[in-house]
């Protein structure tokens, strides 16, 4: 699964952007919740930065530095059409505003819309011509774009399925079939429902293999898009159907919770929506009496031997199975969405699900670990 990486760092880059296009007069109600708003991004406060913004636009609607901060705060919290809205606002206002149009861009082009995405950072280049950035990114995305345009696709109500290398007309309808069913299952256990049309890209010069338990897998950046070679794939149909539905439960665990989630629930989430997922992870766990420690699932799965990322993925699976079993899948789903809000993980586990995180963690049933 690749993940897209959202950080602080991020954060403040654009707290300077906004700063730098504020309108807002310094002591005024608009910029104390402004102010404030940024700072509880900072903090992984998203809910209450949402809250301020609106508060700071109530006040000043004209300033697009507030509407940025809004987009921003949106998006963190799973709602891409209002952070859309919010950002094209917070354009219309100052066009000049890159950090609107790069977010704005990033969006689009996670549901979909390349052409759209290289239409915002096009207009961004008009000023700011010298921008190395948006100059690799239109460079890119004219690429993807002219890429796509021979792409055979395929539409279904939640998904597009694109074919890089000959097309496979029997392949396209199995896959969204399969992309469908583990739509409505998945999403109608957590109670929680992906807002964007979710692109599918099948590699049908690359020949079909597991590619969701891998470290390197792991480890790589999302970018919005399931990414399966499928050479060969209808030979082995259910495989094909549990790597589909591993790699859509990570779009969707992402399109609520951008960031937050600790690397355990998101791999262990795929694994048990997987088709016989929890099967799979107990034989894991039957075979070998090794185990890791649980801190070091919460981190990547990066540096890790194929082994050893296996048994991860394994004692993941086995930790949410817990989890389901405990207090079923939709408590989970609204953890996922209180981690968006900004709350840390133990608290949210501790509102829905009525015990003390460690004393969650200490009961985990975990032979000696022989891997310290």
């Amino acid at each position: 699964m690749r993940r897209i990486l959202i950080g602080a760092l991020f954060v403040s880059s654009l707290a300077c952007a906004a700063s730098a296009a504020a309108q807002v007069i310094p002591g005024t109600p608009a910029h104390a919740a402004g102010q404030a708003g940024w700072a509880a991004l900072r903090e992984g406060r998203n809910q209450d930065a949402a809250a301020a913004f609106a508060r700071a636009i109530d006040a000043e609607p004209r300033d697009p530095s507030l509407h940025l901060g809004a987009g921003l705060a949106a998006f963190l919290l799973g709602q891409p059409t209002a952070a859309r809205h919010a950002l094209e606002r917070a354009l219309a206002l100052a066009p000049g505003l890159t950090a609107a149009s790069q977010l704005l861009a990033d969006i689009l082009y996670r549901g979909s819309d390349i052409e759209g995405a290289l239409r915002v950072y096009e207009d961004a280049l008009r000023y700011a011509p010298n921008d190395a950035t948006l100059v690799a990114r239109v460079e890119k995305l004219r690429r993807e774009a002219e890429l796509h345009s021979s792409y055979f696709a395929s539409h279904g109500a939640r998904f597009t399925v694109l074919f890089e290398g000959p097309a496979d007309e029997v392949l396209a309808p199995r896959a969204l079939e399969m992309l469908e069913a583990a739509y409505w299952r998945v999403s109608t256990a957590l109670a929680v429902y992906p807002e964007p049309i979710i692109t599918v890209i099948l590699y049908t010069e690359e020949q079909f293999r597991d590619i969701t338990r891998s470290p390197q897998w792991a480890a790589g950046q999302y970018d919005g898009r399931i990414r399966v070679p499928v050479r060969g794939a209808l030979a082995d149909a259910r495989e094909l159907e549990r790597v589909l539905v591993h790699e859509f439960t990570h779009a969707l665990v992402q399109s609520v919770a951008p960031r937050g989630v600790p690397v355990w629930l998101h791999e262990g989430l795929a694994v048990a929506f997987e088709p016989s997922g929890t099967e799979w992870a107990d034989g894991q766990l039957a075979r070998s009496p090794a185990r890791l420690p649980f801190a070091r699932l919460a981190g990547s799965f990066e540096k890790l031997s194929t082994g050893e990322a296996r048994l991860a993925y394994a004692q993941s699976a086995a930790i949410v199975s817990a989890l389901l079993e405990r207090g079923g899948a939709a408590a989970v789903g609204a953890v996922l969405q209180d981690i968006a809000r900004g709350d840390g993980f133990a608290v949210a586990f501790e509102r829905h699900f009525f015990m003390r995180y460690d004393d969650f963690v200490a009961s985990l049933d975990a032979p000696i670990d022989l891997l310290r």
